[in-house]
């Protein structure tokens, strides 16, 4: 990784230019260098590239351009640092991966989902590394570390999405093939994937539950790629994969039959707590665009920052933003000290995708007119942090989970 100034641990680390939460960097130093070397490289090298192919948050990236970023971050040791350390990964702490993750998320910029990969990289691949096999690893894992193959998640159909266990897709074992036939559904990076891991039903009795993971090559025949459609974020990186007849070696089972949804949701806890870093850099990139415009608009002769109103709500997304990202870090430290952390990862992810879309709202709210203008970075992180309540598991499956644990009833 290329050498830059280090941030003492007990100062201010940036993340994309100044921090609403100021105080000392609750991370280490080493999570500290990292965050002030990527935030260079997306506000510099990649914002730069984001200007010259006309790239923002409603056009994204091809698949070519985003292979650069890929490799580019990759020779700048950002790309791989969520991979085990003998894959050549940094071995962050859950800790300081949140805060590098927020830090990402809070430059704005539309290439934060790539600089590690998180739709189609290492992360994906990193856990699964313990499961597979000399011949897993060679074709379909280190391709992806290395940023020359692109990999996504395979799990949701239309009838399993919070009942994960109800995959519809069937992978029937024929010699030494399994034949797949099914769709998914809404699956993240597929347009632009090369392989995907597969979750499907292996069960010969169709009211028996048994579901495996596979990787799978998406190139082959017999699977097609399906992405005419946009989520609310408005770029097509979300598509269905249909299987028809789809023949994968059996030696492309990953681990054992049967154990696919153990693989799919074995690091869940720590997985979900994942997902609260971007939603809080978000919501800060909404904060910090609606504190610049209450700066800058003026009506009857003054700013409207002067207003009670404004002030009112601005005081409200800050202090509603800062409890929700500290519930995200006692969270981390919870995961880092070895506890089982199931609700207080639940707990996070509420609070954080609940929270971030009220700061969103009410950024759209102080823009008035003009943030309902797509095109306006507050309109598009309205309808961002709006699919937050429903992505990785929607807020009343949080609830659920919570109300478990509170319960002492783990069915």
């Amino acid at each position: 990784m290329d050498a830059t100034t280090t941030p003492s641990s007990s100062t201010t680390a940036t993340t994309g230019g100044e921090r609403f939460f100021a105080g000392p960097f609750e991370g280490s130093e080493r999570a500290a260098t990292v965050i002030a070397q990527v935030t260079t490289f997306l506000d510099g090298e990649l914002a730069e590239l984001a200007r010259e192919h006309v790239i923002d948050h409603e056009h994204g990236a091809d698949r070519a351009l985003l292979q650069r970023v890929w490799k580019r971050s990759r020779e700048l040791g950002f790309y791989g640092m969520t991979l085990p350390e003998k894959m050549g990964g940094l071995g962050l702490s859950v800790l300081d991966h949140v805060l590098v993750k927020e830090a990402i998320y809070a430059t704005g910029s539309p290439f934060a989902p790539h600089v590690f990969g998180e739709l189609s990289g290492p992360p994906r691949v990193g856990a699964l590394a313990r499961f597979a096999t000399p011949l897993q690893m060679q074709r379909f894992i280190l391709p992806v570390a290395q940023a020359e193959k692109a990999i996504c998640f395979a799990l949701t159909e239309a009838e399993a999405g919070s009942d994960a266990g109800n995959v519809q897709t069937h992978a029937v074992r024929d010699g030494d093939d399994y034949v797949i036939n099914g769709r998914k559904r809404f699956i993240s990076g597929s347009p632009f994937a090369d392989f995907a891991v597969l979750v499907a039903s292996t069960a010969a009795d169709p009211a028996q539950r048994e579901v495996s993971a596979f990787f799978v090559d998406l190139h082959a025949p017999g699977v097609r790629v399906e992405s005419g459609y946009k989520t609310m974020a408005g770029q097509s990186s979300t598509g269905d994969i249909v299987f028809d007849n789809h023949r994968v070696p059996a030696t492309q089972l990953i681990g054992e039959p049967g154990r696919g949804l153990a693989l799919a949701l074995g690091r869940i806890t720590v997985n979900r707590l994942l997902h609260c870093p971007a939603m809080v850099g978000l919501a800060t990139v909404a904060l910090r665009d609606a504190r610049d415009y209450a700066m800058q608009r003026k009506q009857f002769g003054r700013a409207i920052g002067q207003f009670q109103a404004i002030q009112h709500m601005l005081a409200e997304m800050s202090t509603d933003l800062a409890a929700a990202r500290a519930l995200m870090l006692h969270t981390a430290r919870q995961l880092d000290a070895g506890i089982d952390g199931r609700a207080e990862s639940s707990m996070a992810k509420l609070c954080c995708s609940e929270t971030a879309f009220r700061v969103a709202d009410r950024a759209v709210q102080i823009h008035g007119g003009e943030g309902i203008v797509q095109g306006r970075r507050v309109e598009f992180l309205f309808r961002m942090l709006r699919m937050y309540r429903v992505l990785t598991g929607t807020s009343e499956i949080q609830k659920n989970t919570i109300a478990r644990e509170l319960l002492g009833d783990t069915r």
